[in-house]
């Protein structure tokens, strides 16, 4: 090879550094029993190059993609909600999300009342119970999110609550008794994301905490069903009191995958993916909201 083609392949690598944030689908709440407490859904996980990842992971590795090939992107849904009465069901734990070799595990589901909560990329949260027992919460993922809180029950008292789901930031119950683990704000695209969901409180007695910041929703109150989390951040579902008749679960949010590269590159989103870019600051930054498919740079 000449010279020159030499100190050419050298100093212009054959491909484009990108930076990523990928954010798995958050988990369901429980349905409740009666007024028995379900507990709050996981956030998703949370693995980013940009700054800290989830459970107190630390930035992993820029990505060099190769030119003109095509690598694999998936949006994790958020797990649904679990469903009233029955003997408690717990909530659906949301879908992983990917992007080429890095996959973020959907949030665990919170549990219906009287179970434990689901294991995820961060954990859902413990259900309620009307005697002197505890329900645990289900476990995060190291590097992507912390564990859901316990769940707790006292005989002959109304003071029992179910735990809040864990976050990409921090456990459920961290800041308070059902309040959501907070999720982590990515200096990618500076938007908070990984909440989990709030647990709630015996009907008549303590309400429902709040959601985690990043899309976790807040825990229900009397008579109401639990919310949603946040579309696109991976927030965890809130959970559900019940009441006079019992109430399901609030969904998990979707997850998100950002990619961001130098604006000298060009992005091919291909079908089955739903995204957009915008470019600043001499990067270029991809949103991608939805799907399942490839993406490739020129």
């Amino acid at each position: 090879m000449p010279i020159l083609g030499i100190i050419a392949s050298q100093n212009y690598p054959r491909g484009v550094t990108v930076d990523f944030l990928v954010v798995a689908g958050g988990g369901g709440s429980g349905g409740s029993v009666d007024s028995i407490a379900s507990g709050g859904g996981g956030g998703g996980g949370l693995r980013t190059s940009v700054g800290t990842s989830g459970g107190g992971g630390s930035a992993e590795s820029s990505f060099l993609a190769a030119l003109t090939t095509n690598y694999t992107v998936t949006v994790g849904a958020g797990g649904a909600g679990g469903a009233q009465g029955g003997d408690g069901n717990t909530g659906a734990s949301g879908s992983n999300s990917v992007f080429n070799t890095v996959t973020s595990t959907g949030g665990g589901g919170g549990a219906g009342s009287r179970k434990a909560g689901s294991s995820g990329g961060s954990g859902g949260g413990g259900g309620a119970d009307d005697g002197s027992v505890s329900r645990a919460g289900g476990g995060g993922t190291a590097n992507q999110g912390f564990a859901g809180a316990s769940g707790f029950g006292a005989s002959f008292s109304g003071d029992t609550y179910s735990g809040a789901g864990g976050g990409a930031g921090e456990a459920g119950n961290t800041d308070g008794a059902r309040e959501g683990g907070d999720g982590i704000t990515c200096s990618i695209d500076s938007v908070a994301r990984g909440g989990g969901g709030g647990g709630t409180g015996r009907v008549g007695y303590i309400g429902g905490g709040s959601g985690g910041t990043g899309g976790g929703a807040a825990g229900g109150s009397t008579n109401v069903a639990g919310a949603a989390g946040t579309v696109n951040t991976g927030g965890g579902g809130g959970g559900t009191a019940g009441g006079d008749n019992p109430r399901g679960g609030g969904a998990g949010g979707s997850g998100i995958v950002v990619l961001k590269y130098p604006d000298s590159r060009t992005i091919t989103i291909g079908a089955g993916l739903t995204g957009s870019t915008a470019t600043a600051g001499g990067f270029s930054t991809t949103t991608i909201t939805a799907g399942t498919g490839n993406v490739s740079w020129a």
